[in-house]
This record gives C-alpha cells, sequence and structure tokens, in this order.
C-alpha cells in the first residue's frame, strides 16, 4: 500500500459562493424554492446577481468546505476540483491552499467561467442556492491524480459531481483507484433534487463501492422513496457498511452494521446561516474517522463543527476547529 500523506482527499464541484440576504419575497420573485439548491443558467445567474444585496464572496463548494474544515482541525487534506483561469478561479486556489489544504488541478483556459453560487440567506437563517457551475463539471479522468487518491486514508466525493458524464468518469475512477489501494471511499448525497436525478447511480455505486455514507433526513429518504426515516435507516443499514445521517436540530444518527448511535446537536446561540452545515458536519466526522475515534466522538465532532458554521455567515470556519474541539474535550 502506498504512503499515506493525506487523511481525506476529496473531489468535488469548485465554486466561489457570492452570499447575500434577503427576505421570503425576493425568493419567491425569483422563482426559488427556499432551503433548496438550484442549478441555473448564464442569465439567470446575471439577472439574480443583479438583483441580489451586497453580497460576501468566499471559496465554497461543498467538498471543498469540507476538506477546508477537516485541515482546521489539524488533519492533512488535498481537493480535486476544476476552476478557470480567471479572476475568481485564482480566488478559490488562493483561499483553499491559504486554508492548508493541497490544491494542484491546473486552471482550464476558454470561455466558461469559473463556478459561483449565489446564496439568499432570510431573516430565520435558512439558505437557498442557485448554483452556476460554469467550467466545474468540466472535471475528468485526467484531472484525477493517482497518487493524490493512493495516498489518501478516505476519499470523499461529492454527490453534485453526477450531473456532468465527464465528471461521473471522473468520480468512478477514483473511487476504483482508492479501493484498489485499500483505501476508504465516503460519498455524500450532496441534496435531494440530485438525488432525484440519479436515484439508480446512486444505489448501484453506494452498493457497489462505497464504505462510508453522508446524508441528511431529506436526502436519504429521497434515495430509498421511504415514507418514514426510521424506514430509510434500515435500508441504509443493508446497503452500506457506515452511515452518519444527520437530522438538524435532532442531531445525527450513526449506523455501522447492527450498531446505531444518535448524538444530539451541538447548541448554537442564534441561528445565522445554514450554509455548510452538512459539510462541516462531514468535515469533523470524516476527521474523526480518519484519526481513530469511536462512532459517538465522531459524530460530536461533526456536531460541533455544524454548530460553529451556522453561527455566522459563510461556510467556512472562522475559528479554528482544533481548538474548539480541545476546549470542548474532544480532542
Amino acid at each position: 500500500m502506498p504512503a499515506m500523506r493525506y487523511d481525506v482527499a476529496a473531489i468535488g464541484n469548485a465554486i466561489v459562493d457570492v452570499i447575500a440576504r434577503c427576505d421570503d419575497a425576493f425568493l419567491a420573485r425569483h422563482g426559488a424554492a427556499k432551503g433548496g439548491m438550484r442549478l441555473i443558467d448564464t442569465q439567470t445567474a446575471t439577472e439574480l446577481y443583479a438583483a441580489m444585496g451586497p453580497g460576501t464572496e468566499l471559496s465554497g463548494g461543498s467538498a471543498a468546505n469540507t476538506v477546508v474544515g477537516i485541515a482546521s482541525f489539524g488533519a492533512r487534506a488535498a481537493f480535486i476540483g476544476k476552476v478557470a483561469d480567471d479572476q475568481l478561479g485564482q480566488i478559490f486556489a488562493h483561499d483553499i491552499r491559504a486554508a492548508g489544504v493541497a490544491f494542484a488541478t491546473r486552471p482550464r483556459a476558454g470561455a466558461e467561467p469559473t463556478a459561483r453560487c449565489l446564496i439568499l440567506v432570510t431573516p430565520d437563517g435558512e439558505r437557498t442556492m442557485n448554483t452556476f457551475l460554469g467550467v466545474s463539471p468540466k472535471l475528468d479522468d485526467a484531472d484525477v491524480d493517482p497518487d493524490t487518491i493512493r495516498a489518501a486514508g478516505i476519499v470523499y466525493l461529492e454527490g453534485y459531481l453526477f450531473d456532468q458524464p465527464a465528471a461521473k468518469a471522473a468520480f468512478h475512477r477514483a473511487a476504483d483507484l482508492a479501493k484498489a489501494a485499500g483505501r476508504k471511499v465516503a460519498l455524500t448525497l450532496s441534496d435531494g433534487f440530485c438525488v432525484d436525478r440519479h436515484r439508480a447511480e446512486f444505489l448501484a455505486f453506494i452498493r457497489g463501492k462505497a464504505d462510508i455514507l453522508l446524508a441528511n433526513e431529506k436526502e436519504i429518504m429521497a434515495l430509498y422513496e421511504a415514507k418514514s426515516f426510521e424506514d430509510a435507516l434500515r435500508r441504509a443499514q443493508q446497503d452500506v457498511p457506515l452511515a452518519a445521517l444527520t437530522r438538524s436540530a435532532k442531531g445525527s444518527l450513526i449506523v455501522a452494521g447492527d450498531r446505531s448511535v444518535t448524538v444530539p446537536a451541538a447548541p448554537v446561540a442564534k441561528v445565522a446561516d445554514t450554509t455548510g452545515a452538512g459539510d462541516l458536519y462531514a468535515a469533523g466526522f470524516l476527521f474523526g474517522l480518519a484519526s481513530d475515534r469511536d462512532l459517538e466522538t465522531c459524530g460530536h465532532l461533526g456536531s460541533l463543527a455544524a454548530a460553529e458554521i451556522i453561527s455566522h455567515i459563510g461556510a467556512r470556519p472562522e475559528v479554528n476547529l482544533a481548538d474548539l474541539a480541545r476546549l470542548r474535550g474532544l480532542l
């Protein structure tokens, strides 16, 4: 087995987030379903951006947020994702490297720009994501560095990549490389709408290649078209060795075979923005696994990171997560 240089390597969309506040009426005017994620075209992105209030630009993307969180816990992380040779691409590359994550994917020259996600946050802290993918789904086999994959203890894959054939092929290649090297493969379902688009392919991947599944309550119920969370949970237990399922304020449920662990949500004084809650739960959970913590501790690390992220605007930690975990007696 190759030497392990990274605790976690992730593959996902490289996106710059533009975050602004709005009210529910603004969402209705622009046809955005509150709390959801939709893919938008160039025209919609231009019109929505023009109508938004003052925004904050931050590097984002689901799996990218997760590995930044993992690095904040003090682990070794790498990211593979596609940006364009433009200003936002440079911003993304600088930000993720500055956070301590290895990022060596070459930018792509051409007309397609770096992806951006226009995130609208309502007064209750709920986030509605409008994603223009740009060049991000152009990730292909050539971008999957075999040495990086083989050198990572856990390879974490973002379900959003199933939307494009070339990226999907890269996704499968990375999983195959990881399995051949004796590494663990983790999958996040990413979004309920994404699950609806790719249910059969997700199920085949989970049953054939995944060791670890991360999903929220809506996503896991959508995956199995289940009428209850409990039914979806039982199905997941049969399909994957380890699953961590989040339930917002109810905390999370971790299942491994016949064993289950319930972990409460960490307290938050005020929810400012739920953007990235699942991404940072994954960061804490995967960090715990990579550092050989028990499942309950892994869940508490995930809850801690999720609570930190929803206490402020943006999907990247504002404090060092390792310091926070030590303060709470988790490290």
